[in-house]
């Protein structure tokens, strides 16, 4: 009898949650365009703008929100349009927050994937952005965001922070700016946020989002978003009880963790298999029907070595797997995952 498949590839894009679903069904049936004046414009545009004041209610933001869609387009703002003389990004950026930032200062890691504290303080000065990542999303590696804000604001710069796999899971970052992505904490793909503590950090471009950004606001993916933030993130609990019994069964049969040592996400984490490459990892895993990538979804399709790995002098990137846990995510399937990994392994 078949094995039923497993997903263990959450950080990439995790089910959309029943509550989003049915929060999306009445957005369809709200149809008008919330920039027209006439009545059904002004209903839609009531029920953009309350779900934007309960999206700031449950994240605990006092400041403002762009709706965009998705984390690309958030970054792109946020770095393309600060007010700013300079941008700085740490070299494990996303890759869509290296491409908005494009031939830009990129600051050093250590060997667990943190920030150098020294090097962001050599290239501090004036009224530069810095951009980091909350969570990495290869490691799972957690930055000190609040030590690096305290250092960048006291040189009178910006903090920009990519939290699109710590949104609806970890407290949000202190950060000037902060990046949401929808689909990675149940909502749906196609929508993130902006989070802006000041409309004056940015410059605006005129069109929808009191001038910010573009577009018609899409609302029934708006108020999936909000929907999935609303139900909350007790299953986290459960997420590092199972990171925790995987890892330790994952060394007691020959696996090297990726930055061990460093602070790292409940619902992330990466392992080497010696001297067998990602690739044929991830075939063998994908024939047994269970989901994980070599990194992010983004360039886990590209020849290319992990930026990430190399940054941080990592020594053998070409054998690394992510495995990202979610809130289906059973004792079972690790148990299931910890057998076919063996069987790999042997």
């Amino acid at each position: 009898m078949p094995q039923e498949p497993i997903y263990l590839d959450h950080a990439a894009t995790t089910p959309l949650l029943p509550e989003a679903q049915a929060a999306m069904q009445e957005g369809f049936r709200i149809w008008a365009n919330p920039s027209s004046p006439h009545a059904a414009g002004r209903a839609a545009r009531a029920a953009l703008e309350d779900a934007r004041a309960r999206m700031k209610a449950v994240l605990g933001w006092q400041g403002e929100v762009i709706f965009t869609s998705g984390a690309s387009e958030a970054l792109a703002i946020g770095i393309g349009r600060a007010k700013a003389e300079r941008v700085l990004v740490s070299a494990v950026e996303h890759d869509a927050a290296l491409r908005a930032a494009g031939a830009v200062e990129r600051l050093p890691v250590d060997a667990g994937g943190l920030l150098d504290s020294e090097a962001l303080s050599a290239a501090l000065g004036g009224r530069a952005l810095v951009a980091v990542q909350q969570i990495n999303s290869e490691t799972g590696v957690v930055q000190d965001i609040s030590g690096i804000a305290a250092k960048v604001r006291e040189s009178g710069g910006l903090v920009l922070c990519d939290a699109a796999q710590g949104a609806g899971k970890l407290d949000l970052p202190d950060a000037d700016m902060i990046v949401l992505s929808a689909h990675k904490f149940g909502g749906p793909v196609g929508v993130g946020a902006l989070l802006v503590r000041e409309w004056g950090l940015l410059e605006p471009t005129g069109g929808q989002e009191r001038g910010y950004r573009g577009g018609t606001e899409a609302l029934p993916l708006v108020l999936g978003m909000v929907a999935a933030l609303e139900a909350g993130n007790q299953w986290l609990k459960c997420a590092s009880g199972l990171r925790e019994s995987l890892t330790n069964q994952l060394l007691e049969n020959g696996a090297e963790i990726v930055a061990a040592d460093s602070p790292r996400s409940p619902a992330i984490a990466a392992y080497r298999m010696p001297g067998k490459s990602s690739a044929a990892q991830l075939i063998r895993f994908d024939g047994a029907g269970i989901a994980v990538s070599a990194g992010s979804a983004c360039s886990s399709g590209s020849l290319k070595a992990s930026h990430v790995l190399t940054a941080m002098g990592y020594a053998h990137p070409g054998e690394v797997i992510r495995v990202s846990i979610g809130r289906e995510t059973t004792e079972a399937e690790i148990a299931r995952f910890v057998e076919v990994w063996k069987e790999i392994r042997r």
